[in-house]
């Protein structure tokens, strides 16, 4: 663990590397030529990558790169559960999946989180869960217990049941692991009730909502459960006061034209870039940190983005509205 000096004079260097406005660029050129101009601006690494259609291997390169920075430098073991238990429970619920469907479970599972693979591994085999930890390992055997009841009585395990359990686990564990954070408590709150509002939106019922919801939030289920009940200027006014009166907007627009909540689920993505972005200038300890780890993350999912959309032959315009 590096102090706040060093990593920020790091990141200083570093952080002049990063693509930022190029990508809008990128997305007016075809994928060949963008394709090249990535290449020129370094990213990567210095992957080989022969063709458009290998711009993967030059994400991956940066992701990994971007993982290593964060495990050298993140000033506390706080951070790096908030960066990387992720994996541990998608890989989790990856394996467990896998075991059910009987196929292969290598092409599914993520980059290793906190907990090294094997070993994660071998608890599941072993049916070893409190080796994974209070919230992954309860995940863990909770779905299990689905699996082996749903073989028993000869129907199938719910997909989204077992998200439900993962996602919720891991908020969990997050709140759990971050309480002495203050950014990141206010972080992860943030997103439960931006997570629970979208869901609410997408939900046919209110007890449908109910079974997704997250604690941890300001906004209770009480409140969301009006999306269900009022009518009218009424409806459109129930997230006022709660800090996501804009975030709602762009539920409440998607909701009226009948279009997906495309625009939501990207501020969702990158809220917490958003939220140092709009002090940047008054970043200090490990905020600078947090926010350049928060952007490379991004620009490696939209360099993804950008490339599938390119090959896709989408439009500029079309492209654009679906970056972060």
């Amino acid at each position: 663990m590096k102090d706040h000096t060093y990593t920020n004079g790091v990141i200083a260097v570093k952080e002049k590397s990063l693509l930022r406005e190029k990508i809008l660029r990128f997305a007016e050129l075809g994928a060949e030529d963008a394709f090249r101009a990535l290449l020129e601006s370094g990213f990567g690494g210095g992957a080989e990558a022969e063709s458009v259609y290998e711009f993967e291997k030059l994400v991956e390169r940066d992701e990994a790169e971007t993982d290593a920075f964060i495990r050298e430098y993140a000033p506390d073991k706080a951070l790096l559960a908030y960066f990387f238990s992720e994996r541990d429970f998608h890989n989790t619920k990856a394996v467990l999946k896998a075991q059910y469907l009987s196929s292969e479970v290598e092409k599914m599972l993520a980059p290793a989180g906190l907990i090294p693979v094997p070993e994660l591994l071998a608890a599941l085999r072993e049916g070893n869960y409190s080796a994974l930890g209070e919230e992954l390992g309860g995940a863990a055997e909770r779905t299990a217990e689905l699996i082996a009841r749903a073989r028993e009585e000869g129907t199938a395990v719910s997909g989204a049941e077992v998200g439900s359990i993962f996602e919720r686990a891991l908020h969990a564990h997050l709140v759990r692991a971050c309480r002495k954070k203050f950014f990141l408590k206010k972080m992860l709150s943030d997103k439960a009730d931006k997570q629970n509002i979208l869901t609410a939106f997408r939900s046919r019922t209110a007890e449908q909502a109910e079974q997704f919801y997250f604690d941890g939030g300001k906004i209770s289920f009480r409140t969301l459960a009006k999306l269900f009940t009022a009518e009218g200027e009424q409806r459109e006014r129930i997230f006022d006061g709660s800090g996501q009166e804009e975030f709602a907007k762009l539920c409440f627009e998607a909701e009226r034209e009948n279009k997906p909540f495309g625009a939501a689920e990207r501020v969702l993505a990158s809220c917490e870039a958003e939220y140092f972005a709009a002090r940047r200038f008054e970043l200090k300890k490990s905020e600078p940190f947090l926010y350049y780890a928060f952007r490379r993350r991004i620009e490696n999912e939209n360099v993804r983005i950008l490339f599938v959309c390119l090959l896709a032959g989408m439009k500029e315009d079309e492209i654009k509205k679906r970056l972060r």
